[in-house]
């Protein structure tokens, strides 16, 4: 599913204008990211939580020459799906 596709779906099932659910998409998926910026979690209930996890910096081979390189450290965006969303996927 594409983000118009999304914003369609939303538009259609809120009996909202296409603008009206673009602007609702938009300000929920950058609330999201605010909150994780911030370094908050955010839970869904029923659906699931972004989260952010931590990497630490560590040692490395590159594949190719088999050299070792340091890689640093790091942080990545993390999502558990939420018990309803397993059951309605399963």
């Amino acid at each position: 599913m594409t983000k118009t596709e999304l914003i369609e779906q939303v538009a259609d099932r809120a009996d909202l204008t296409r603008a009206d659910a673009q602007r609702a998409v938009d300000a929920t998926l950058a609330s999201v990211q605010d909150a994780l910026k911030r370094g908050s979690d955010v839970t869904l209930p029923g659906f699931g939580k972004f989260s952010i996890s931590k990497r630490a910096a560590r040692t490395g081979r590159n594949p190719a020459t088999g050299e070792t390189i340091k890689i640093k450290a790091s942080k990545s965006v993390r999502f558990s799906a939420g018990a309803t969303l397993k059951k309605a996927v399963a």
